[in-house]
């Protein structure tokens, strides 16, 4: 900013939800300086049970300029407290608990004589004796510091030279720390799936007890890119390139378990293992004006990558008796090419076609949260598209026509790990295909309507589901041909009416996203229904002396009061390896009914 600005807004709403945001700027210091600063508060108690959040935040940067040249410093972090809430409900622990209950955190049920008792509620069969209990007056217990914790440190040198009118240099270096842990406790875990000996307890040797772990990370990313970028107004041309490295530790430890009996406890690390990424990318693209309304495009990258993972994972491998062992040493090279040509055939509409190669290497996850036996590959995809839009002073359409041909895309299977992340897994071959509408109108008067939908069709052509038996570990292998794509609607719509006069502005918003599946087999059971969802946004600006603008403003979400869950996750297993029965089992993320958040902001 130019000008010195201050600005201090609040809101608050439903759940307990507040938000404080501060932000100052010196505007344009001796022709050259600038400096700006933001520190922003949020939390809320969450519309499911426990599923509370605390976050901090700051912002500064400073700036110099000068004829052709720009040079910015800036660090911003902050640090956040949530409680789990990643476990999702049943639709039976819904039913018998309240679309509100959170499983995470789960200890035991206290009955009204004070008695302790552990119905296991990670299953259907056995939530009735909670229900039981609860109903004649007893109490469900949570560990309470069922937190995830994380501080993150920000830090970028930005440099941009303007060398020429057709030629222009850019550099930065940046550079993230994060430093998190989770604690969580666990029921019934076996002591030596974490490295610790068994006890005795009254002449009892105890091999399985209730315990809290700690897991933690000490996460470093930094690199560097720059580009060089030419316009003599026919030729928009770059050459640039980035090189990063991250390195990150991640490791795990015993808190307390439950009736230990020792003079020391024996806190121990059970696992630690090391992440190593080097990242390095090249590219060259321009778009050229053939000076007839016809532009063309092209892009050209290389990536090279090495990625090394080293120690202990977290999970316990019973075929060797031990933490399962990670020794991932990978390299891949990648080159991604895209073309396109436009064709601007007059004011008022325009043409375009486009084609592209892009691949994407599996994750960290992907590789340490697969299957034991499992080693996932780097996705491949070809994407074709077609469009054409039309745009006068008031109305805008456009129909934009893809297919994307993917080889060993990794797709959701439906299943999380032990900290809420979606596991993925690669499938042979696959595709995604639609077409995205979009319309706009835009009166003089005021009113704004634009809305947008996309129509899909997206299949897994074929892939094997492999489908354990209860307490087993061999598999059985079940071939699936021509499935829906886990979390993939074929329909979803976005609407939004809008108007403004003067300082007042309301807008309602409307979206529908259509039935979707939580797995890869197309079960009922793994299946998310369509829901239609619609909020509402009032707002009023004004000003005040000593002020340049307050505003006042509502937000009512879920205006309709629409009961409806937006993700989850899902599974199978066979309980009888004689009749091969399977049990299919789901977890749901309720959403909050009608709610409301107001805010207020001034400007000075």
């Amino acid at each position: 900013s130019y000008e010195p600005y201050a600005e201090i807004s609040g809101s608050f709403g439903s759940f307990r939800t507040h938000k404080e945001t501060v932000k100052v700027g010196t505007g344009l210091l001796n022709h050259h300086w600038t400096f700006d600063a933001r520190l922003s508060n949020i939390g809320t108690d969450g519309y499911i049970d426990r599923a509370s959040a605390r976050l901090g935040s700051y912002y500064l940067q400073g700036g110099y300029y000068d004829s052709g040249t720009s040079v910015k410093l800036i660090l911003f972090g902050g640090k956040e407290r949530t409680y789990h809430a990643w476990n999702y409900a049943s639709k039976k622990a819904m039913t018998l608990f309240g679309r509100r209950f959170n499983p995470c955190g789960y200890m035991y049920v206290e009955d009204k004589a004070g008695i302790i008792h552990q119905p296991d509620i990670d299953y259907d069969d056995y939530m009735d004796e909670a229900d039981k209990l609860l109903k004649e007056g007893g109490r469900m217990h949570f560990y309470d510091d069922q937190t995830d914790n994380y501080i993150q440190t920000n830090g970028q040198l930005l440099f941009s030279r303007r060398i020429n009118a057709a030629w222009n240099l850019n550099a930065g270096l940046h550079y993230t720390k994060g430093d998190g842990y989770y604690q969580e406790y666990k029921r019934g875990r076996k002591l030596k799936e974490y490295g610790l000996p068994t006890f005795n307890v009254d002449g009892t040797e105890v091999k399985k007890t209730d315990l809290v772990r700690k897991k933690a990370m000490d996460n470093g990313f930094g690199g560097g890119i720059f580009s060089i970028d030419y316009n003599d107004g026919r030729l928009n041309a770059s050459l640039g390139g980035g090189l990063n490295r991250y390195d990150g530790d991640h490791f795990g430890r015993v808190l307390w378990l439950q009736n230990y009996i020792g003079t020391n406890f024996p806190e121990k690390e059970y696992y630690r293992n090391n992440a190593a990424k080097n990242d390095g990318n090249l590219y060259l693209k321009g778009t050229f004006d053939t000076g007839n309304g016809v532009s063309l495009y092209a892009d050209l990258q290389y990536r090279h990558i090495t990625y090394k993972i080293d120690g202990n994972n977290e999970n316990w491998n019973d075929l060797t008796n031990a933490m399962q062992k990670l020794n991932v040493n990978e390299k891949f090279d990648f080159f991604n090419p895209k073309a396109g040509v436009f064709w601007q055939i007059n004011p008022n509409n325009r043409l375009y076609g486009s084609f592209s190669v892009a691949h994407k290497e599996p994750t960290r996850n992907n590789y340490t949260d697969g299957k034991l036996n499992a080693t996932p590959k780097a996705e491949r995809l070809f994407d074709y598209e077609l469009g054409y839009t039309y745009a006068n002073s008031c109305f805008t359409a456009g129909i934009n026509l893809y297919y994307m041909d993917y080889k060993d895309q990794l797709v959701l299977t439906g299943e999380l790990n032990e900290i809420g992340e979606a596991m993925a897994a690669n499938v042979p071959e696959s595709y995604r295909m639609g077409a995205e509408f979009m319309a706009g109108l835009h009166l003089p008067c005021g009113f704004r309507w634009d809305v947008n939908a996309t129509l899909s069709r997206n299949r897994i052509k074929h892939f094997t589901e492999q489908l354990y038996f209860w307490g087993e570990s061999d598999p059985v292998a079940i071939e699936h041909r021509n499935t829906r794509i886990a979390f993939s609607p074929d329909l979803m719509l976005n609407n939004r009416f809008g108007y403004r006069y003067k300082g007042f502005e309301a807008s309602l918003q409307s979206k529908y996203v259509g039935k979707q599946y939580m797995s890869n087999m197309e079960l009922e059971a793994h299946s998310l229904d369509a829901y239609f969802v619609n909020d509402l946004h009032l707002s009023y600006t004004f000003s005040r002396p000593r002020l340049k603008a307050v505003t006042l403003g509502c937000s009512i979400y879920n205006l309709l009061n629409e009961e409806y869950e937006s993700n989850g996750y899902a599974g199978s297993l066979y309980t009888d390896a004689t009749t091969k029965a399977r049990e299919n089992y789901a977890g749901y993320a309720a959403q909050a009914g009608t709610h409301v958040l107001g805010h207020i902001t001034l400007r000075f």
